[in-house]
This record gives structure tokens, C-alpha cells and sequence, in this order.
């Protein structure tokens, strides 16, 4: 079973390079916004606090985090492996899917991180805004995202690296470029 973490801040090229993994090597993806706007959409008891929390540039707690990320993976048990975009975003939920996938005979496979500045950031989700105009992608919140990010999840990454499973990708480029290292990195992991 192949199961990958696609780590990187807000507009680092996460649900692109995801989409282009998916449909390189069928796998089944797990992405807690798209879980969060699932929920919110659906106005689910669940949905209704998380959109606050997100409206406020929060972060979701991890009880209620890994309870939709379980239920996910449970729905699909004949996947040929799973890819996590945007999770796990802090050292104890990265603990916590480690124990879940080992319940399951599994485990993190790999950890590609993309490497974007700050300022490729910023103009990435200016754009993506004009465009979606999603609600977690105003100017302060995403600020206040990003610093998250750099604050909280970033501590994830020492995680991986000490068990040997973190590559970093440049993520600033053609699209299709970082995606044929990415690729290279994955085809690695399948040796």
C-alpha cells in the first residue's frame, strides 16, 4: 500500500500535485479542507463547527480532525493507498494516523514537501481568490493561516525526517516539472 503526506503551506500546489498523484497511481485522497467543505456544505452539526473555526483561520481540533480522516480511510478499504493533503498538521495528529494505519497492517509510506516563499504564496492565493473566492483565502486569514503553518505544522516535518520517509520538492516552477520529481520520489518509495 502506497500512502503519501503532500506537505506545504496554503497555495504551496498541494490539490494540484495531489489531483496528478491520484490519477498517476489511483490513489484514494484525503484532503481535511475538502472533509471540512464536505461537512460545511452538507450543514452536518459537524460542518457547522468547523466553519467557524476555518471562517476564523483556526485550526480544527484533532479529535475532530482524525475522526473524519478514520471514516474516510474506513470507506475505503480496497484502495490501493491514500494520499494526505493537508494533514497531518501537527506532530500529534502525524502520532495519531501513525497508529491508525498500523491498526490497519499500514503506514506513511512517504512525505513529499513543497518548498514555496512566502511570497509565492501570497501571490498564488491572490490569484486562486479571485478565481474561487474561498472564504479562508482573505487577505487575513490567510495570513493568520500561513503563520500557523510556519508556527505549528512546519514541527511536522523533523517528525518524518527522523524516520527517514521526508523528501523536499522545490514547489516554485512548471507545474509538470515539480510533478516529474515528485514522481521520481514516489517511484522511489516503490522499489
Amino acid at each position: 500500500m502506497l500512502n503519501l503526506v503532500l506537505f506545504g503551506p496554503p497555495g504551496a500546489g498541494k490539490g494540484t500535485q495531489s489531483q496528478k498523484l491520484i490519477d498517476q497511481y489511483r490513489l484514494v485522497h484525503i484532503s481535511t479542507g475538502d472533509l471540512f467543505r464536505a461537512h460545511i456544505g452538507n450543514r452536518t452539526e459537524l460542518g457547522q463547527r468547523v466553519s467557524k473555526l476555518i471562517a476564523d483561520g483556526e485550526l480544527v481540533p484533532d479529535s475532530i480532525t482524525i475522526a473524519m480522516l478514520e471514516e474516510e480511510i474506513d470507506k475505503n478499504p480496497q484502495a490501493p493507498g491514500f494520499i494526505f493533503d493537508g494533514f497531518p498538521r501537527t506532530v500529534a495528529q502525524a502520532e495519531a494516523l501513525d497508529r491508525f494505519l498500523e491498526s490497519k497492517g499500514a503506514g506513511i509510506t512517504g512525505v513529499v514537501a513543497l518548498d514555496v516563499t512566502e511570497e509565492e504564496l501570497t501571490a498564488r492565493i491572490a490569484k486562486r481568490k479571485a478565481i474561487s473566492n474561498r472564504a479562508d483565502d482573505d487577505s487575513e486569514k490567510l495570513k493568520k493561516r500561513i503563520e500557523e503553518y510556519f508556527n505549528k505544522t512546519i514541527h511536522v516535518l523533523p517528525y518524518y525526517e527522523q524516520q527517514g520517509k521526508l523528501t523536499k520538492v522545490n514547489g516554485i516552477g512548471d507545474i509538470e516539472a515539480i510533478f516529474d520529481e515528485i514522481k521520481g520520489v514516489v517511484d522511489g518509495l516503490l522499489i
